[in-house]
């Protein structure tokens, strides 16, 4: 091995670890890591404030890989800097059951802060834990005891750049002045198709300064530029940062530098041998020589030294602020305040009908005094979605209250609530179900990373009405039921609603989807009914048959449907029919339960099964079975208001008891 600097030597260990993981892999992307190995060498061992030995600090400074692909240069500054991912796990990259898979996915034992891949989610998501810093700062921060000053750095490429949802929350973040971010952003040129000047030529500096944020260019080899250029970034307090570094893909590679041939490839033995050559690093594989790993591994002592000054300090806070101090030990142990649920509300029934969007804001707003790490709002529809908490503050530049102006940015929002449920916090976001299809790569992260976040979609079928069928959903619920660990609930009437959101608030290990009406719906009488806690059950028997007799048919609904299905049910019951009446709010919750409770709500042997649901029937099939039939939409919408849309649709007592009827025979 050449003589070289301590500088150049820890650049070429990440380099060649991320070289030498691809390659054993047979799969992978090298070029990334081998391009930004310089930057981010300066960024862990110079800035970046972690302790390995605890990767959930809760003042610890964030890294996100928004670059996904380059997942090797993570692992290997993972490994290096003494985080619990063994070298056996680098030379396992992208295998089964690896902790090194081909994409980061957030593990915290190992330090992966977030699930990134899809290119411009690791940018969004780090504006929302940016977002999460200023307001934990804002509420638990004090004179003398600066609990939160976490900064958010990130390594971002032209991918993430181009992706529409980056250019969201860039614009949401310099509106903000969310100063903590400092992004790097690997300029290399390239993308796989070829140069980025294909498709990709405006000035990105010029635009991110019309974003609000400070610019600064530097070579992406010049570790004192780029250590300069981290430092001025540090002092923008009011502005977010990108750090434009000039870098190479593939760099150092004879034949495959700044080419695309680099990017989501091996290099091959004979360039791999080739590129050792160039950087005189021998043949050994997987080789971290030890200065480079001593120089690395100083993180444990410093960070080590950072936590316990940080723990020292909390303990004082603790003892001098016992409020605040009680929901930072809630807001840290991941747990719910103590009778956080004694102010939720209850719905009379006699009281008229009740839209469960506005039943779903008196909630909010009932349990929002009681937890304090509630924080959310809407992309643009607070007063449709109902999702403002009155007297909680307004989330700007200046203060940090809890109700987020996400603006027209339903795709950034989705991410930023990533963000903030990743860093402790409880965040819900509001908008017309039709526009979950804006977010839906952020709900499918959220999934996957299991974080608990709510989403609030309103305006949740052909019951809107007059704006007709571009904001009318039709397959969303099958599109959103067929996303893993994703709980969507769509509640019959208000009181349900109630029982929703503690089903919510209660999860802590994924998101929700709660499906609120535009429309009013009767309160159901729940002494006549059963009552609304059996939501937090999936479904459950709503009605049966009198003095206790088998049903031959069994009416399966959800939301505003179910005082339908509970209409037809009486006009069944009055003439002879043995009806049943199952409500079946949340679909994935009835599916956890045991087979036994399944059954006893929806018999085997009971057959002539009618499901009522203003959505694609998709899906249905396993709750009516052969024998039994949908009532769905499986057109668009049309305008026209939701009274007449329901009874074109055929969701009219008259058309379901007429539908029972031709099923019983």
């Amino acid at each position: 091995m050449k003589k070289m600097s301590l500088d150049e030597l820890c650049i070429n260990t990440i380099r060649m670890l991320a070289v030498d993981g691809v390659e054993k892999a047979n799969s992978g992307h090298p070029g990334a890591p081998m391009g930004d190995a310089a930057m981010a060498y300066v960024l862990w061992t110079r800035h970046l404030r972690h302790n390995p030995r605890n990767p959930l600090w809760a003042n610890r400074d964030r890294f996100v890989l928004s670059a996904g692909h380059a997942s090797m240069l993570l692992y290997s500054l993972l490994h290096l800097t003494g985080y619990n991912l063994p070298m056996s796990e680098l030379k396992n990259f992208r295998q089964w059951g690896s902790l090194t898979p081909g994409h980061p996915e957030r593990e915290p034992h190992t330090g992966v802060e977030t699930t990134t891949g899809p290119l411009g989610q690791g940018f969004a998501t780090g504006v929302g834990m940016a977002m999460a810093q200023r307001y934990q700062a804002e509420y638990f921060n004090r004179r003398g005891f600066t609990l939160f000053d976490y900064r958010i750095y990130g390594i971002l490429s032209d991918g993430d750049l181009m992706e529409g949802v980056a250019s969201e929350a860039a614009s949401m973040a310099g509106h903000l002045g969310l100063g903590q971010i400092i992004y790097l952003y690997s300029d290399n040129r390239i993308t796989i198709d070829g140069p980025t000047d294909i498709s990709f030529t405006e000035n990105r500096g010029k635009r991110f300064e019309a974003y609000g944020w400070h610019v600064q260019h530097v070579d992406g080899l010049d570790i004192r530029g780029i250590d300069a250029a981290i430092q001025q970034a540090k002092k923008q307090t009011g502005k977010p940062s990108l750090i434009v570094a000039r870098t190479h893909i593939g760099y150092g590679s004879p034949h495959k530098q700044d080419s695309p041939a680099s990017h989501g490839s091996p290099l091959g033995k004979d360039e791999v041998r080739l590129v050792k050559q160039r950087f005189g690093w021998g043949k050994r594989s997987f080789h971290v020589p030890t200065s480079a790993r001593q120089h690395f591994r100083k993180a444990l002592t410093s960070g080590a030294r950072l936590e316990s000054r940080w723990n020292g300090m909390t303990r004082k806070y603790t003892g001098k602020y016992g409020k605040t101090g009680s929901v930072l030990a809630d807001m840290l142990q991941g747990k719910l305040p103590a009778g956080w649920d004694s102010a939720l509300p209850s719905f009379d029934p006699t009281a008229g009908k009740v839209a469960t969007r506005s039943a779903s804001g008196k909630v909010l707003n009932a349990i929002a005094p009681h937890l304090p790490i509630l924080i959310g709002g809407s992309a643009d529809l607070a007063a449709s979605n109902n999702t403002d908490l009155k007297g909680a503050g307004e989330f700007g530049t200046d203060k940090a209250g809890r109700n987020i102006r996400f603006g027209v940015r339903e795709h950034a929002m989705g991410a930023a609530m990533n963000g903030l449920a990743l860093s402790g916090l409880i965040p819900y976001g509001g908008t017309f179900l039709i526009f979950s299809d804006y977010m839906r790569p952020a709900i499918r992260l959220a999934a996957l990373m299991r974080q608990q976040a709510i989403y609030v979609f309103t305006h949740d079928s052909i019951g809107l009405g007059e704006d007709g069928p571009t904001h009318q959903p039709v397959e969303h619920l099958a599109s959103l039921r067929a996303m893993p660990n994703l709980y969507v609930i769509r509640p019959a009437d208000a009181n349900e609603v109630v029982e929703a959101w503690k089903v919510a608030l209660n999860r802590r290990e994924g998101p929700t989807a709660l499906v609120l009406t535009r429309q009013g719906l009767p309160t159901l009488d729940r002494r006549r009914y059963a009552g609304a806690r059996g939501l937090s059950r999936g479904g459950y028997v709503l009605a049966d048959p009198p003095k206790g007799a088998r049903p031959r048919m069994i009416l399966i609904a959800t939301g505003s449907e179910v005082s339908i299905a509970l209409e037809a049910y009486k006009a069944l019951t009055a003439a002879g029919s043995k009806v049943r009446v199952v409500n079946m709010p949340c679909w994935e919750l009835f599916e956890v339960q045991s087979r036994a409770y399944r059954e006893k709500v929806l018999p085997p042997s009971v057959t002539c099964r009618l499901a009522l649901e203003a959505g694609a029937p998709l899906g249905w099939e396993r709750y009516v079975g052969d024998r039994g039939r949908v009532l769905g939409v499986s057109k668009f919408g049309a305008s026209a208001p939701a009274s007449i849309l329901f009874e074109k649709y055929g969701f009219s007592v008259q058309n379901v008891v007429r539908q029972a009827e031709k099923l019983m025979g």
